[in-house]
């Protein structure tokens, strides 16, 4: 059945037709020229051989796996990837209660004095931008845009890598902010008004401010350097930045400048984000600067601990997809050689041809002995 479902065909035009490209569902274009490049190789060095029970083989293999039919769904292999990052989650955990920790903790009262007060003695405002807000964002768009894409690809590798890696982002940049915020302990633009809220100053016999202010907000005010909100922005919004350029292939060589316009816009809301901490006298140019650099930072190391380059061919999947890929390739390649062995075993390759000529070359050899005698 096999042999005339496939004579007319040739082996690469036979194996395009295997299930695993025909389905609608397919994780990418790119991911069926992976496998067509490389089956396509293995496939023309048996193309003289007219025994296709390798490719009845993929043919069934290709409805049973759904690594071969470019499905990795949470609900096939969601619990395996999860128990295979344990670790990792437990490790995300502890940094989450350490950023709690550090909220309690009272930072460093550096000395003012007051001839430091005319850099300190902005209004104290209301936030522009509330940290709830910035938090939200920084979540919920890359989340959004991280489902928008598993629900088309069905790729559970990259909607959790995806997960983790931008739960990583934030929480390690707010782990360093807060660190980095309480062992400066230096002071915000309004700290005068937090300090003396009456307009009335008051030092000790060494010069150093003497607060008679709300207790939290004399905390606060010590927390200038760097900028939490410039910093969780940019955690936030450069990973989707980066996740969205290699999923779009902004850098695949071929001059379409409007991606760059897409990839950008995460990255000027997070901007936008900085200069209202400046408009709002929370934080020196120089807060917000450093917070930036420290969110870019930690979410660029945090993306490529799952992603590739997004300027690389592979930039637009995660590793372990590609892993998956070239495990299902190696046992494949054993099935196949099995496979195989199986059909030369029971006589359909070279060991059938070769009994046979055995036979015929036994029976020539008694002819000849008979005809001696």
């Amino acid at each position: 059945m096999y042999e005339e479902r496939w004579s007319s065909k040739s082996p690469f035009q036979a194996f395009k037709s295997l299930p695993f490209f025909t389905d609608g569902s397919l994780f990418n274009f790119q991911l069926q020229q992976h496998f067509l490049d490389e089956s396509s190789q293995r496939l023309d060095n048996s193309a003289n051989s007219r025994h296709w029970p390798l490719l009845e083989y993929w043919n069934k293999e290709c409805r049973m796996t759904d690594v071969t039919s470019g499905f990795h769904s949470v609900k096939s292999h969601g619990t395996i990837v999860a128990r295979t990052h344990l670790h990792d989650w437990l490790i995300l955990l502890l940094l989450g209660v350490v950023a709690f920790i550090l909220n309690f903790i009272h930072p460093f009262y550096r000395f003012v004095g007051k001839d430091m007060m005319y850099d300190i003695k902005y209004p104290f405002k209301n936030n522009t931008v509330p940290f709830w807000a910035v938090v939200t964002g920084a979540i919920g768009f890359p989340m959004l845009a991280f489902l928008i894409i598993y629900f088309r690809r069905r790729c559970v590798y990259d909607l959790h890598h995806a997960i983790l890696g931008l739960s990583y982002s934030l929480l390690l940049t707010q782990v360093l902010t807060d660190t980095i915020k309480l062992t400066v302990g230096r002071p915000r633009p309004d700290f005068f008004w937090r300090c003396f809220p009456d307009g009335k100053d008051v030092y000790d016999k060494l010069g150093n401010v003497i607060c008679h202010g709300k207790a939290s907000h004399i905390k606060e005010g010590h927390k200038s350097f760097p900028s939490g909100h410039t910093s969780c922005s940019f955690a936030g919004m450069v990973f989707l930045s980066l996740y969205i350029s290699g999923k779009i292939q902004a850098f695949d060589h071929r001059g379409h400048v409007a991606k760059l316009c897409i990839i950008f816009l995460p990255v000027v809301v997070a901007t936008l984000v900085g200069i209202s901490r400046i408009d709002d006298y929370r934080h020196h140019w120089n807060d917000v600067f450093a917070g930036g650099l420290l969110g870019l930072t930690v979410a660029t190391m945090c993306y490529l601990q799952f992603f590739p380059l997004p300027s690389l061919d592979q930039g637009w999947g995660p590793y372990a997809y590609f892993r998956a890929l070239e495990e299902l390739g190696a046992s494949t390649h054993a099935a196949n050689a099995a496979q195989t062995r199986g059909v030369a075993d029971d006589g359909y390759i070279g060991l059938q041809l070769a009994s046979d000529s055995d036979s015929d070359s036994i029976s020539r050899a008694e002819d000849v002995e008979s005809r001696k005698r």
